[in-house]
């Protein structure tokens, strides 16, 4: 089969980072050095009797990918990765071959896969504190049991993702697909989970003004989820491309920052006190409650803690490199950072349940929409033209670009 994979070694690495220089980002996806390309693999297999097939319908393409194959990761967690990989982790599919020990799933289901291969995953007993805990997403095993290092599907060696026809998951891994929930939405689940977990776990409060840093696809699902778990909360967005600007507040921001009036606009939204240093940017004494980070970048990091008040918590969603902080704001204002990754349980309607339940639950409902979102489908053959719509997003007015099956 055809599959979309990613393979480099510490050569092609630095041969793609100096020609880069040159003749821009194309050299990750079109060249001698490419990082990724459209290769002829066999069809996976059940790892074991507890694993299934599946046919693939649609994956969405994610920030992260695009990172991946422009080598931009950090090699911190090059341990839990392995290449050659199959990548892509929003997948959505049917599932064609069901493994003797596989129950409450049959051949013909449609299913949204959770990607992360933890311990059930990995055969692992007993499992680790993060996964006995409910939030396997941070699995501590990701580098053990029975198969190859790699946190998820996608950036796996031996159990590859959803650029692919197909593709082998474990039960653990299964959410089946409500029948009146379409493709685009469903494909959605992974983003939205992600979103949501992120609320969870820094939720405001009723009279707390919030701040959203990237508008973007995980930006937008953070302000959607916000509109639904604590609604009368006060929500602001900084995003620098009008389109994206335009559809958080369609999403439900209440105003857009400008990037060179963060401090005059965070004192107008929340009555903060702006104070000038000797020398560098201002501090505000006030500001907002939460701020969340999709970026994730030394210049939104320390914007983030600068415009936050006091006992603030910044959620870090956005997954970047190393970065230099003035710590100056944390000790100042005893501030939290708190990493996002992943998902995993949370109580929801009265009950603890998986955030990809709740997830599509919300969009079953009509409560969170996401379809909405999916501005671009493709071809696998045309991978190419999908990395070059996300290098230019507002360009192409694209939001997430998926490819379908």
């Amino acid at each position: 089969m055809k599959a979309l994979q990613f393979n480099v070694n510490v050569p092609k690495f630095a041969a793609a980072k100096t020609l880069r220089t040159v003749f821009g980002k194309k050299v990750f996806y079109k060249g001698p050095v490419k990082t990724v390309s459209l290769a002829d693999v066999p069809e996976p297999e059940l790892f074991t009797s507890a694993w299934v097939k599946i046919k693939t319908l649609m994956c969405g393409f994610c920030g992260s990918d695009l990172n991946l194959i422009m080598l931009h990761d950090s090699p911190s967690a090059s341990p839990f990765t392995s290449f050659p990989c199959i990548i892509g982790h929003e997948m959505v599919g049917e599932i064609i071959e069901t493994g003797t020990g596989v129950t409450g799933f049959q051949k013909g289901d449609r299913v949204a896969v959770n990607p992360g291969l933890t311990c059930a995953a990995r055969n692992i007993d007993p499992v680790c504190t993060p996964c006995a805990a409910g939030r396997s997403g941070n699995c501590e095993n990701f580098a053990e049991g029975s198969l190859p290092p790699g946190m998820f599907l996608g950036i796996n060696s031996g159990a590859g993702g959803g650029f692919a026809p197909f593709l082998s998951a474990h039960r653990s891994q299964l959410y089946k697909i409500p029948e009146n929930l379409s493709l685009e939405s469903a494909v959605m689940t992974e983003p939205l989970a992600v979103a949501l977990q992120t609320v969870f776990d820094n939720m405001p409060e009723p009279v707390e003004k919030v701040l959203v840093i990237g508008g973007g696809v995980i930006g937008n699902l953070v302000i959607r989820s916000i509109r639904v778990l604590s609604p009368k909360c006060g929500i602001s967005v900084i995003e620098p491309s009008a389109f994206a600007a335009d559809l958080a507040m369609q999403a439900g921001a209440e105003a857009v920052i400008s990037i060179k009036n963060v401090f005059a606009e965070t004192a107008r939204i929340t009555g903060a006190k702006i104070y000038k240093p000797m020398i560098g940017a201002e501090i505000p004494m006030g500001g907002f409650h939460r701020v969340y980070d999709t970026v994730g970048i030394s210049t939104t990091l320390n914007m983030g803690m600068r415009l936050m008040k006091a006992m603030g918590t910044l959620s870090v969603v956005g997954i970047g490199g190393d970065v230099k902080l003035d710590l100056t704001p944390l000790w100042l204002k005893l501030q939290t950072i708190k990493g996002v990754y992943a998902y995993g349980d949370a109580d929801f309607n009265g009950k603890r349940q998986h955030v990809f339940e709740i997830a599509m639950d919300l969009m079953k409902n009509g409560k969170i929409r996401t379809d909405d979102l999916v501005t671009h489908q493709f071809g696998i053959e045309d991978y190419e033209q999908m990395i070059e719509v996300n290098l230019e997003k507002q360009k192409h007015g694209a939001m997430k670009t998926v490819i379908k099956f």
